[in-house]
C-alpha cells in the first residue's frame, strides 16, 4: 500500500498528461484491449488544447474504451449543460455532484442511453436509496438557473475577481510568484518558490493576511450567484494588503517572521 491506496488497485490505473494526446496513445498501446474507460476533468486550471478532448474521446474509442468525464466541478458552474457543453465535445458517461442541488447531498451518473440501459441490470443500494429532498432541491436550483442568469453572473463576477487579483499582483511585482489560472466561474492562485522563500510560506502569508480581512479561501476561487460587487471591492482589498506584506517580505528576505502559525504542508499528492 502506498499513500492510503492498494498496490493492486493503483495497478488497474495509468494516468495520462493533459493536453498531451501522445502521453494518452502510449498508455494505451501499452496495454491493448485492456481499458475499460478513460476519465478525466474536462478543464482544471489549464485550459483544453483546440483539439484536445475530441482526440482522447476518438482515442479512447479506438481502442475499445469509454471517454467518461468528471463533472463534479465544472458541471453547473462552466454552463448550465457542463464543460460538455461549452467545449461542445460529450462524453459517453458523466459524473455531477451536489452542485446541481445547491449544496444538498446529490450525484448523478447521466450518458447514453445504451450504456445507461446496462445500469438497470446492476444491483445497488445506498442509505439514502429514498431521500427525495435532494431531488426537489436539484429541480429548484436548475429551474432557478434557467430563469434567472445565474451563469453569466458567476463568469461577470469571476472575471471582475481575477482583474482585482491581477492588479494586486502586478502593482507589486508578484507575476513571477503568484499567477492566474482556470475560468472566471473557477479560478485559482497558484504560488511558486521565490530566492529566500518557499512557496508554502508564500501562500501561508497571502492567506493569513486574506483570511484575517474577512476573505474565506484556500487559493481557489469559487464564485456563487450570491456574490455581490461589494464582496468582489472586499476581495480586492484583502488582495492588496495579503500582496503588500508578502511583497514586504520577499523585499525584506524575512517573509516567515511574517507569520504567525506554522506554514502550510501539502498533504495530498497525486500519486
Amino acid at each position: 500500500m502506498s499513500r492510503g491506496v492498494p498496490q493492486a488497485v493503483r495497478r488497474l490505473t495509468h494516468p495520462f498528461t493533459y493536453n498531451d494526446l501522445d502521453s494518452l496513445e502510449q498508455v494505451l498501446k501499452a496495454h491493448p484491449g485492456e481499458f475499460a474507460a478513460v476519465i478525466m476533468e474536462p478543464m482544471n486550471f489549464a485550459e483544453p488544447a483546440p483539439g484536445f478532448l475530441a482526440g482522447v474521446r476518438d482515442l479512447a474509442h479506438a481502442h475499445g474504451a469509454l471517454f467518461i468525464f468528471d463533472e463534479i466541478i465544472t458541471g453547473f458552474r462552466f454552463h448550465l449543460g457542463g464543460a460538455q457543453t461549452l467545449f461542445g465535445v460529450t462524453p459517453d458517461l458523466a459524473t455531477f455532484g451536489k452542485s446541481m442541488a445547491n449544496g444538498m447531498p446529490i450525484a448523478a451518473l447521466v450518458g447514453r442511453r445504451d450504456l445507461m440501459k446496462v445500469v438497470d441490470e446492476i444491483f445497488f443500494s445506498f442509505t439514502f436509496g429514498g431521500e427525495a429532498l435532494s431531488i426537489a432541491a436539484a429541480l429548484a436550483t436548475i429551474r432557478k438557473m434557467r430563469r434567472e442568469p445565474v451563469i453569466r453572473t458567476l463568469w461577470e463576477r469571476g472575471q471582475a475577481v481575477m482583474d482585482a487579483a491581477g492588479r494586486e499582483i502586478s502593482a507589486y511585482g508578484l507575476g513571477d510568484v503568484i499567477a492566474l489560472a482556470g475560468k472566471p466561474c473557477w479560478s485559482h492562485l497558484q504560488f511558486r518558490d521565490a530566492p529566500g522563500a518557499s512557496l508554502w510560506a508564500i501562500k501561508s502569508l497571502f492567506l493569513q493576511e486574506v483570511l484575517e480581512r474577512g476573505v474565506l479561501t484556500a487559493g481557489s476561487q469559487n464564485i456563487c450567484f450570491a456574490h455581490t460587487e461589494q464582496d468582489v471591492t472586499l476581495i480586492g482589498a484583502a488582495y492588496d494588503a495579503a500582496c503588500c506584506l508578502v511583497a514586504e517580505g520577499l523585499r525584506s528576505g524575512n517573509l516567515k517572521a511574517l507569520l504567525r502559525g506554522e506554514e502550510l504542508q501539502p498533504i495530498f499528492r497525486v500519486r
